[in-house]
């Protein structure tokens, strides 16, 4: 089967997904007692960011392996191009955000706080990039331009299937625009990471943090994709995407799960000789405080995948491989999870500080804070809801367009493909 139908149960339990989503996010909204709203606001940014991350992933390895003449990926490269069209709706749920900065409607960046900024040297400093300006038309204009990348390879590759030639023009076309937004892809990236993700902790920064994130979007959606893949071909769909394919995917999975462990090693390490206190606090916060969170990441996002996946012949069973993907798919968005609560929670306290004792808790809070020191059932039904969203939206990308493209120039090559 060569066209794609998403069943109306399917549908169903996506639909109950993001239903059970949105409960949650309000739950979190009506019952959780802060007047900022910190835990609502925190878990939608964190996984706003996580899966619209993965959709940017998605797009620039389209784009890589494209312009690096790679054929192996071609049978399911309508996956990554279904996953990059969520950017659309990433983009729509980003502007909640921007909404929230312009009206005051949360506290997730400290440096939104203009009276804040005036009497901190270090806030100060930055602030000609961390600023509602920046934030807003960045993130529109950036978003954007990925959106018209993924528009424009989506529709090029199409029409190659309606009308592809033997000279091979249409793919020309492809690797073109192709090789125009990976340098795009990579400076632009970078800079929403930082003002995402990074300026959560507003006196903190690190030149590998833009690594280390796109790193942890990788394995996610590689993760997310092996796991796509064995529900297709368990409705009889795929059937010429093989265990060579899935084992190529497996090993970009463990790959870059340990370069993810060589940037997380990296960052510690340097920030740790290095002993500067603006940049030792994340880790210090971190350790002190979340020790569950930080542990638990090493554990999740290295330890397993590597003890599951370093044998070859795991990457070729179905079973094993669906389980390092649930695995490292949880574990990334636990990763997420950790650069940003703590930074949210630590800026919240500051906001709700009145008088020297409370500022002085502020400054360092400690105990149990539900939804922030370790996820919740509140966060993992969030999670789903995105998840469910996510796919709902893919999946019904997915049924556009033939599932294999028979007129791409590699698909021999990706039919045929052996390691």
């Amino acid at each position: 089967m060569n066209q794609f139908t998403l069943e109306a149960r399917h549908k169903s339990v996506l639909i109950g997904a993001v239903i059970l989503g949105v409960l949650c996010l309000g739950l979190t909204f009506l019952f959780y007692d802060d007047e900022l709203h910190s835990r609502f606001w925190s878990n939608y940014l964190h996984n706003t960011v996580f899966f619209t991350g993965i959709a940017f992933v998605s797009l620039f390895v389209l784009a890589a392996f494209t312009t690096a003449y790679a054929g192996w990926h071609t049978v399911f490269k309508r996956i990554w191009e279904a996953y990059a069209f969520f950017l659309i709706p990433g983009l729509v749920l980003f502007l909640v955000i921007i909404a929230g900065i312009w009206g005051h409607f949360h506290h997730l960046y400290h440096w939104t706080n203009e009276a804040d900024v005036a009497t901190d040297r270090i806030m100060l400093g930055k602030s000609g990039f961390l600023n509602k300006y920046w934030y807003t038309f960045g993130t529109i204009i950036i978003m954007g331009t990925w959106i018209f990348f993924a528009n424009k390879l989506r529709s090029i590759s199409v029409e190659e299937d309606l009308h592809g030639t033997t000279d091979y023009a249409f793919h020309r076309r492809i690797r073109r625009w192709s090789a125009a937004f990976l340098p795009i892809a990579g400076f632009t990236s970078a800079a929403l990471i930082w003002q995402w993700v990074m300026s959560v902790d507003a006196h903190w920064y690190s030149t590998l943090f833009a690594w280390y994130a796109t790193a942890s979007w990788f394995v996610a959606a590689m993760a997310l994709t092996i796991m796509t893949l064995i529900f297709l071909k368990s409705r009889g769909y795929y059937q010429n995407v093989t265990d060579e394919h899935l084992h190529d995917l497996g090993k970009y999975m463990f790959a870059f799960s340990v370069f993810w462990t060589y940037l997380w090693f990296s960052q510690y390490m340097l920030i740790w000789y290095g002993n500067n206190g603006e940049e030792t606090i994340y880790f210090r916060t971190r350790l002190d405080e979340y020790r569950v969170l930080f542990f638990g990441n090493l554990l999740l996002n290295f330890a397993t995948p590597f003890l599951v996946l370093m044998r070859n012949d795991t990457k070729r069973k179905f079973g094993t491989l669906v389980f390092a993907s649930v695995i490292c798919f949880f574990g990334h968005w636990w990763d997420f999870f950790l650069m940003i609560k703590p930074g949210v929670l630590h800026t919240t306290h500051e906001a709700l500080a009145h008088g020297a004792e409370a500022a002085a808790d502020a400054a360092h809070h400690g105990g149990f804070t539900a939804g922030f020191t370790i996820p919740g059932l509140l966060e993992v039904g969030t999670m789903l809801g995105f998840l469910g969203g996510f796919l709902w939206f893919a999946l019904s990308r997915l049924e556009k367009a033939p599932l294999t493209p028979s007129n791409d120039p590699y698909i021999e090559e990706s039919l045929h493909h052996h390691v």
